[in-house]
C-alpha cells in the first residue's frame, strides 16, 4: 500500500513506537528556519544523547519508519528465503528500481543497484573501454580516494597517463569551470575525466553541466561522483546532463547501509564493458555492466520507504535546510583571524557539508587534536580529512535531526579554539 505523506513522517505504518508524534501534517515546503518544523523531523530520528553529532557523511541514519520497514524487510527475507527470492523477489526489486528511476528523472533500464557509490564507480571507470595507450584521465585533489585509484590503475592496465589538478582554494563558480577548461587545453589527450559533484573532503560542489557541456564539445567523457550530492542537493540527473554517474542510497536519501545506483545514459552504454562475471548476450542496460552477488535484498526493498519520507520533507526544503545549518556556523565564522572556511558563501558551491582548518594547521598530525578537542572539550563529533591541495582540514556534516542549537555550540567551540591559541 502506497503511504501518504503524514503515515511516513508519524511513522503510521508501523507498530506504534515511543516518541511518536501526534501532530497534524507537516506543511510541505517549510521554511530552512521553522525550528518547530524541523524538530518533528529531528524526532523521527533515535540519536545519541551524549554528543552533538555533526560526522554525518560517512552514512544515513534512517529514520525510524524507514528502520521499521527495513526491519520488516529482514524479517520477510529471512522467513521466505529461496522461496521469495526465486518466485517473488526480481519483481519486486525491479519496481523498487523504477521508483528510483522516476525520481532520478531517467529511463528504469539506465539504472542499476550497487551496495554503494564506490562500487558503482568502479564499474565505470574500470569498464570505460574508449582509452588506449597514450590517451590521459584526469581527476582533481578533491575527488574520492579510492576514485583516484582507479583512475591510477588505469596507467598500468591500459597505458595512459594520469592528470592530476588542484581545484583552486578559494574557490568561485567561474573559477572552477575555467580551472578544468585550462587542465584540458594543457593536456590535449585527456579522454576521460572524473568529476565529484559534491566533495566528501571540503564540501565543494563543482559546476558540473558545465564542466560536462566543455568537456563533451572537446571529445572528453566525464564520469560523475554523486555519492554526496543526491539528497544532499536538490536536482535530478537530467540537470547535470551527465552520461556516467555513481550514487549512494545509504546517504542522504537515508536508506538502509548497502544501497548504491549506478546511472549509463543508454545512448552511451556500449562505452562502458559489461561485468566480467556477467554470461554473454549482454543486454543494453546498466544492470549487465555490474555484477553484486548476493546482497542484502531487505536494504533494497527498504528504498521506496526512504524516498516516500524524503519526499515527505521535499527535496527544496531538505537541501535548503541542511544549506542554513551550514551557513549558520560557517558565515559567521567567515573572515575570523585563525580559521579557514573552504567551502565558498556562494549557495551553488556548497550544501550541508563545510569543512574548516585553523589557519596554517595544514598537516595531518595538525587536525586530528582539532577534531579530538571538538569532541573532548565540546561533545562535538565531527572528523578530519587529508587530501585537498592546500593541506588537511575539519569536516562538519549537519543532518535533519540537527537543530540550530547544534551549529551554534559548534561557532562557539571553533571559536573557543582559536582564542586558546590551540
Amino acid at each position: 500500500m502506497e503511504l501518504n505523506r503524514r503515515q511516513m513522517l508519524m511513522g503510521a505504518a508501523a507498530a506504534p513506537v515511543a516518541g511518536r508524534l501526534d501532530a497534524a501534517p507537516l506543511p510541505a515546503g517549510a521554511r530552512s528556519d521553522d525550528e518547530t518544523y524541523w524538530a518533528k523531523v529531528a524526532a523521527q530520528y533515535d540519536v545519541i544523547p551524549d554528543i552533538i553529532q555533526l560526522e554525518n557523511g560517512n552514512w544515513g541514519m534512517m529514520a525510524r519508519p524507514v528502520l521499521e520497514q527495513y526491519e520488516a524487510a529482514v524479517r520477510r527475507v529471512n522467513r521466505a528465503t529461496s522461496y521469495y527470492a526465486r518466485r517473488g523477489l526480481f519483481p519486486d526489486l525491479l519496481a523498487v528500481r523504477a521508483r528510483v528511476a522516476a525520481k532520478l528523472g531517467v529511463a528504469p533500464e539506465e539504472i542499476a543497484f550497487t551496495r554503494n557509490a564506490t562500487e558503482a564507480l568502479k564499474a565505470l571507470i574500470g569498464g570505460y573501454n574508449r582509452l588506449h595507450a597514450g590517451d590521459a584521465v584526469l581527476y582533481a585533489d578533491l575527488d574520492y580516494d579510492s576514485m583516484q585509484a582507479c583512475c591510477d590503475s588505469l596507467e598500468k592496465s591500459r597505458g595512459v597517463d594520469v592528470v592530476r589538478i588542484a581545484l583552486p582554494e578559494p574557490a568561485t563558480h567561474q573559477g572552477l569551470i575555467d580551472c578544468y577548461e585550462a587542465a584540458l587545453k594543457a593536456n590535449p589527450h585527456v579522454r576521460l575525466i572524473l568529476l565529484t559533484h559534491l566533495s566528501h573532503r571540503t564540501g565543494l560542489v563543482v559546476p558540473v553541466r558545465e564542466i560536462v557541456a566543455m568537456a563533451r564539445a572537446r571529445g572528453v567523457d566525464a564520469i560523475v561522483d554523486a555519492a554526496h550530492s543526491w539528497g544532499q542537493l536538490d536536482f535530478s540527473l537530467p540537470d547535470l546532463d551527465a552520461d556516467f554517474v555513481g550514487l549512494n542510497l545509504h546517504k542522504w536519501i537515508g536508506a538502509p547501509l548497502g544501497v548504491g545506483a549506478l546511472y549509463i545514459r543508454k545512448a552511451k552504454i556500449d562505452l562502458i564493458d559489461p561485468d566480467i562475471a556477467n554470461e554473454p548476450p549482454f543486454a543494453a542496460t546498466s544492470q549487465a555492466r555490474v555484477h553484486t552477488g548476493t546482497v542484502d535484498f531487505a536494504a533494497q526493498l527498504t528504498v521506496p520507504a526512504a524516498l516516500d519520507f524524503q519526499d515527505a520533507i521535499g527535496d527544496a526544503a531538505r537541501a535548503a535546510r541542511l544549506r542554513y545549518l551550514r551557513d549558520l556556523w560557517a558565515e559567521p565564522l567567515r573572515g575570523t583571524p585563525g580559521i579557514d572556511i573552504l567551502t565558498p558563501a556562494d549557495p551553488r558551491l556548497h550544501g550541508g557539508i563545510t569543512s574548516f582548518r585553523l589557519t596554517g594547521r595544514i598537516s595531518e598530525a595538525d587536525n586530528v587534536p582539532v577534531a579530538k578537542r571538538l569532541l573532548d572539550d565540546h561533545r562535538i563529533f565531527s572528523v578530519h580529512r587529508t587530501g585537498p591541495a592546500r593541506g588537511a582540514c575539519v569536516r562538519i556534516t549537519p543532518a535533519l535531526f540537527n537543530g540550530r542549537g547544534d551549529v551554534d555550540m559548534l561557532a562557539k567551540a571553533i571559536t573557543a579554539l582559536v582564542s586558546s591559541k590551540y
